[in-house]
């Protein structure tokens, strides 16, 4: 079996010669509300990126400001597509409205990704959180990632993930906070929380 090898102007996948008859592109969710989903799908953008995926993440409510070590990490990994689409969480936004247009935008352009299967491995991080605040349409995410073509694996993290992606997806994981360090009054630290 080859492997086959991706540059970052690749516009589309041809189904690679390294698929198998086993290999099925996965709905995944990651929800709850301990921490750890996003470092889970952080942690299969690593697997996915070794062995030589295109791969494209998608952060809905961190803004540029944010300075996270995994976007740092990819960057000195090089061949992921990296892009902020909020600006920082809702309870500290100057204007909602703002927010809620940047999360439309950024959903027509990850619509745009998937039907020219710009990537075979998409993280659609804090996605569930425009869904909630009904910022983009339940209905539309669903039915986009449900009848996404080609291989693409996606992973949708956040928060309260709606029952109907819940439904479609392949994979869905539960995070439940058991303890945390902020309700003991300790701050959220780099090298742990971003």
């Amino acid at each position: 079996m080859t492997d086959t090898t991706h540059t970052p102007d690749d516009q589309g996948s041809a189904d690679p010669i390294r698929r198998r008859p086993r290999d099925k592109p996965l709905l995944i969710v990651n929800t709850g509300h301990g921490k750890g989903k996003s470092s889970a799908a952080f942690g299969m953008l690593l697997r996915s990126w070794a062995r030589g995926y295109r791969c494209g993440v998608f952060q809905f409510v961190k803004s540029g400001k944010w300075k996270v070590g995994e976007a740092k990490a990819a960057a000195a990994l090089g061949g992921i597509d990296w892009e902020k689409m909020g600006d920082g969480w809702s309870w500290i936004s100057r204007d909602l409205e703002e927010s809620a247009d940047k999360a439309r935008v950024g959903w027509e352009h990850v619509k745009l990704c998937i039907a020219q299967e710009r990537y075979e491995f998409l993280l659609l991080d804090e996605l569930t959180y425009p869904i909630k605040y009904g910022w983009i349409e339940e209905d539309d995410v669903v039915e986009t990632l449900r009848s996404r073509p080609g291989f693409q694996h996606v992973v949708v993290t956040g928060r309260d993930a709606p029952q109907a992606l819940v439904d479609v997806a392949d994979l869905v994981s539960e995070v439940v906070k058991v303890k945390h360090p902020m309700d003991a009054g300790i701050r959220a630290q780099q090298g742990i929380e971003w």
